[in-house]
């Protein structure tokens, strides 16, 4: 059995079809599914995905790119969401430096908040760093809190290794398809027990559905290259990435 530990079930690509595409996810072996939330709305929304299928599971969180989306009660409200049974993890949360739609100071504010939130009710996070490696780096130090993934990985070797150092986890997406030589080396720096699978469903399809909308079923694919570039099995990959899945997620095996 695979899992995939980030998609977007709640996005408008895969929810009008989320009971085929949940469906297909289970005939290619992925066996569990984590939906992810990226504001309040989209928290919420995950939350009753997970209701309607066994399979699925939720996290809930505010991402950088969407805090002007939250009111002053977002916190109050996630808070309330993470006593749902289903819910996993606080996330996505993080930085991002591309997109200029939000503040760096607002999107450290909000970062370090539900940092202290996960680590005060004991929930992993889920990181999203996109070009802001050296404060995702110091956040992490200054709350003392790594039970975290960075998830869609996508810096280099050098980051990856000072992550390694602090325990954190890695997933990969459908990126680890597209001939990156700087990811392979990533992939071959970290050790496979630290290694989750994830689509960030309906994005970064992997190939050879590059031109698709990605969703659940396509995992294989990702756990085929990493084995490629490992020089492993893919049934080492599936078991290893799956074990480490539900250990930090705490699911039900």
């Amino acid at each position: 059995m695979y899992i995939d530990t980030h998609c977007h079930l709640n996005l408008p690509e895969l929810y009008e079809n989320r009971k085929a595409v949940v469906e297909r996810a289970v005939v290619a072996d992925v066996g569990k599914i984590i939906t992810i939330g990226t504001d309040i709305e989209s928290s919420i929304k995950s939350v009753e995905i997970a209701d309607e299928f066994p399979e699925v599971f939720a996290a809930v969180g505010v991402h950088p790119t969407d805090l002007l989306k939250v009111g002053h009660d977002w916190k109050e409200q996630l808070v309330e969401l993470l006593q749902h049974p289903k819910v996993v993890a606080v996330g996505e949360i993080g930085l991002d430096y591309y997109w200029n739609t939000t503040t760096h100071e607002d999107q450290k504010s909000f970062l370090s908040e539900q940092i202290e939130l996960a680590k005060s009710l004991n929930y992993p996070i889920i990181l999203h760093n996109r070009r802001a490696d050296d404060d995702i780096k110091t956040i992490l130090k200054d709350h003392n809190y790594y039970n975290g993934v960075l998830h869609c990985y996508s810096s280099d070797e050098h980051f990856a290794d000072e992550m390694l150092g602090m325990s954190l986890h890695f997933s990969f997406t459908g990126n680890i398809t597209y001939g990156s030589k700087k990811l392979q080396r990533v992939l071959r720096t970290i050790p496979l027990k630290q290694i989750m699978l994830e689509t960030d469903a309906p994005f970064i399809t992997p190939v050879p559905h590059k031109s698709k909308i990605n969703e659940p079923a396509y995992i294989p694919l990702i756990a085929q290259q990493i084995a490629n570039v490992k020089d492993i099995s893919l049934e080492t990959v599936e078991i290893t990435t799956t074990q480490n899945a539900l250990r930090f997620f705490s699911l039900p095996s």
